[in-house]
């Protein structure tokens, strides 16, 4: 082997020892400590990753939250950084992640990671909820609602096993249903709570399009109208 050669090969096995090092120190920054609430806690069908999650209080209710997906030694952190702990679920074959964040008293907003190289990354360049909200705005018949307060975006149970218990047949792991509400600023005097309630639609993981099943249509006009008198 010539001096080059070896040199080539020094210096890869150094780059290589180097990301091993890094990959070892990764994890959450100084201040962030492990939640001991079991039920922040999640691990992934296959057992191959879980979800941990960190907080850090600075007083004076700042405090951050950052989620980090361990697969082995490996640590990846599933951003964005957000103010409240979340729920996660993963589909039945561990190749996708939603995490169910709270992001207020009433208001939650949802992300969407894929295993790549074997890691989670996001999925989406938006949040999977704005994703939601803009095929529902863009909708003719939805097109022209406004929400000002209480604005969720929910996963629907049962995103692990297709979906079953609404009686249908769809494949494993490629749809995900998610329910969309908020409420009104300006109702009826006689009104107490005007807005949506649980308007649903379906999010294809395959093709990362929107649309909404027929057997929805009854619900989600009725959704439109949601309101609670005084």
């Amino acid at each position: 082997m010539n001096g080059f050669c070896r040199f080539a090969s020094f210096l890869a096995l150094a780059l290589t020892l180097a990301a091993a090092s890094a990959l070892a120190a990764s994890g959450p920054p100084p201040g962030f400590v492990l939640t001991d609430n079991a039920d922040l806690a999640f691990t992934s069908p296959d057992g191959a990753t879980g979800i941990e999650q960190y907080m850090k209080d600075a007083g004076d209710f700042d405090v951050k939250w950052q989620v980090w997906a361990r697969r082995g030694a490996q640590m990846t952190e599933l951003k964005p950084e957000q103010g409240y702990g979340a729920g996660f679920r993963f589909s039945s074959d561990s190749q996708w992640l939603v995490r169910m964040q709270k992001t207020g008293s009433g208001e939650q907003d949802l992300f969407l990671y894929h295993v790549e190289n074997g890691a989670f990354v996001s999925a989406t360049k938006k949040s999977l909820s704005d994703l939601a909200w803009d095929y529902f705005h863009s909708r003719r018949d939805t097109k022209n609602l406004k929400l000002d307060y209480h604005i969720s975006a929910n996963l629907m149970k049962g995103s692990e096993d297709a979906y079953r218990w609404l009686g249908v047949d769809w494949p494993n792991n490629r749809y995900l249903l998610i329910s969309l509400s908020g409420e009104m600023d300006k109702h009826p005097k006689n009104v107490a709570v005007k807005g949506l309630a649980d308007w649903k639609c379906r999010y294809d993981l395959k093709t990362g399009k929107f649309d909404v099943p027929a057997m929805f249509a009854k619900g989600n006009a009725e959704a439109l109208h949601w309101e609670i008198k005084r």
